[in-house]
């Protein structure tokens, strides 16, 4: 059976007429009776008692009669969700996100997101940029808000600056130098540093690395904690000072004052990135919102 001869089957049954079945689908009566001719040869029952006046549908034609209205129901279900899909207005969409870089603008994204693709269920992860490398590569994640991709798999991803960050020190509300505006790095030889753990951001520790070398000294490493809000929660106990992204003052920050470095281009991309194998729809329309939403987002970080 198909649905050509489904729906011939229904409306000979709404109607009780073949003749009035074929005015409603447009045809001719004699394609309505091979239809329906059809249907009975396959499934070997009478579905219509006929004479030269009555049409009466038989029991077997009243089960046939639901069975059928709930396939082209099914049918017609079917094609309004792939549809939907195609236009990226159903599916899924798996989100991570550097929590201290984009805490102050991810909620916005998505509530915009789901207000125009209220179908498609988001997932966000908090992961650090490792973590993002290996899910992105293993298909766990379809955007990516994290730092630069190494070279050596940046080229099968796509890549949007949303914005760009700086790195700053960051000292305890007591520290004698927390009352200064700009402060050159040598400024810190003497304190504890904390920096950030290697493993989870390698770009941002050696860079901290070399900044210190520049100045003149090994900064003294008392603590690498694996979390952001970790790093800004030990610098205003006083255990240390930090050399972070500016970012972080977006964290739970009471306690610590923020200062700029002097002599630097310490400046840090926040990107988007899918890979470039990804044709989702979901991920093209999201994509579009955040990069529409990124003059707001560069406002909002740069404040």
């Amino acid at each position: 059976m198909d649905i050509k001869q489904l729906k011939s089957f229904i409306s000979v049954a709404k109607h009780q007429s073949f003749s009035d079945a074929a005015k409603q689908l447009h045809t001719v009566q004699p394609a309505i009776s091979r239809h329906i001719s059809a249907l009975e040869s396959e499934l070997g029952v009478t579905l219509f008692q006929r004479n030269s006046r009555d049409v009466t549908i038989t029991q077997a034609g009243e089960q046939l009669l639901k069975d059928a209205s709930a396939i082209l129901a099914l049918t017609e279900q079917a094609k309004t969700q792939v549809k939907r899909a195609h236009s990226g207005q159903l599916g899924t969409l798996n989100i991570a996100h550097l929590s201290s870089a984009c805490l102050a603008f991810m909620a916005k994204l998505v509530r915009l997101y789901k207000a125009q693709f209220p179908h498609v269920h988001i997932t966000l992860f908090e992961m650090t940029a490792t973590e993002q490398i290996e899910a992105l590569k293993k298909d766990q994640i379809d955007i990516s808000f994290s730092r630069p991709l190494p070279n050596a798999i940046a080229d099968d991803y796509f890549k949007h600056d949303i914005y760009i960050d700086k790195l700053v020190a960051i000292v305890n509300e007591n520290h004698p130098l927390a009352t200064a505006t700009s402060i050159t790095i040598s400024k810190l030889k003497e304190d504890p540093f904390i920096i950030f753990n290697r493993d989870e951001a390698l770009g941002l520790f050696d860079e901290t690395i070399m900044l210190c070398k520049q100045a003149g000294f090994s900064p003294n490493i008392i603590s690498q904690p694996r979390h952001m809000q970790t790093l800004v929660t030990e610098v205003a106990a006083g255990l240390g000072v930090a050399i972070a992204p500016y970012c972080l003052r977006k964290l739970y920050s009471e306690g610590c004052h923020f200062i700029e470095i002097e002599n630097t281009n310490s400046y840090i991309p926040v990107q988007l990135q899918y890979k470039q194998s990804n044709q989702s729809a979901t991920t093209r329309a999201f994509v579009d919102i955040a990069l529409n939403t990124r003059e707001e987002i560069q406002r909002l970080m740069a404040d």
